[in-house]
């Protein structure tokens, strides 16, 4: 690809001597990296750039309707090549977060895709079935692609007995360029709080810190160490206020400058696209790569 162009910040700038401590990114997907099943042409440009220059990268994504090996697949398919511990899904966040704040659940009515309830029983939980007898310790919500009416009920049923209820994240819709609106795991819950009374005891995915906050723990690395990077205010950059980390911003989704600008808070760093944030990058370390 071509050159980016030059860096709107000089070497002496303060948010460049933020950026000089970041040792890891944390990629939002779908509106940063592609856009539309698209990947944007400096995408795998920015990723090999990273690699050279010792700074690592994770994909992170709110969607669970797909397993880490699904999204490995659709990256794979737009031209991505990821291993398995470069993703975190808002599945693994849930999953984390059972582990050490709910101990005691061992049983799971799951009310997402197949391969949600698989990785879900993959690392030990019982995910019970679609019937009164069969009592769960808790619910778990994701986005559901195929959602029933009958699982939907049941959900309802163990939500309003009292039972432990997450939700894996609180997107309303996922984004789509389709002629369709695909009703996210937040619309499903709001659905269930209407006929239950309930809203989950805990939502995890972005914007909750969670996420963030096991990357840190998995990498060893400080707050001021790690940059997410994303095209949402609300999700992307909120996240990244909660966990203290380096919000950047990136205008290849659906925010435009002005209402960046006009946002409080404001991102920590508003870029065109990864390749200006590179270039961002390139200022920080005061290495010449072109």
């Amino acid at each position: 690809m071509s050159k980016p162009s030059q860096s709107q910040f000089g070497a002496d700038d303060p948010g460049i001597n933020r950026l000089r401590q970041i040792k890891h990114i944390a990629l939002d997907m779908d509106g940063t990296v592609y856009r539309s099943g698209k990947l944007f042409e400096f995408t795998n440009w920015f990723l090999a750039w990273l690699t050279e220059l010792g700074i690592g990268y994770t994909f992170l994504t709110n969607n669970s309707s797909r397993s880490v090996k699904g999204h490995r697949a659709h990256l794979r398919r737009l031209g991505v090549t990821v291993t398995k511990g470069q993703l975190l899904t808002s599945t693994q966040v849930t999953l984390d977060y059972l582990r050490q704040a709910m101990p005691a659940v061992r049983k799971i009515f799951v009310l997402g895709t197949a391969s949600m309830q698989e990785e879900i029983a993959a690392v030990g939980y019982t995910v019970v079935s679609d019937s009164a007898t069969d009592e769960p310790d808790a619910v778990v919500v994701g986005f559901d692609s195929e959602l029933t009416f009958a699982r939907l009920c049941r959900a309802a049923w163990w939500i309003k007995q009292g039972k432990p209820y997450l939700a894996s994240h609180p997107d309303y819709i996922c984004p789509t360029a389709a002629p369709t609106v695909l009703v996210d795991c937040g619309s499903v819950c709001a659905a269930l709080h209407a006929a239950t009374g309930r809203p989950p005891d805990v939502t995890l995915g972005k914007p909750d810190p969670w996420m963030l906050h096991g990357l840190l723990e998995r990498t060893g690395l400080q707050p001021e160490q790690l940059a997410m990077v994303g095209d949402r205010l609300e999700t992307d950059m909120a996240m990244a206020s909660y966990a203290g980390v380096l919000g950047v911003l990136v205008l290849t989704g659906e925010v435009t400058a002005a209402r960046a600008e006009a946002h409080q808070p404001p991102p920590d760093l508003v870029v065109t696209n990864l390749a200006e944030f590179g270039e961002q990058l390139r200022v920080g370390r005061a290495e010449t790569i072109f």
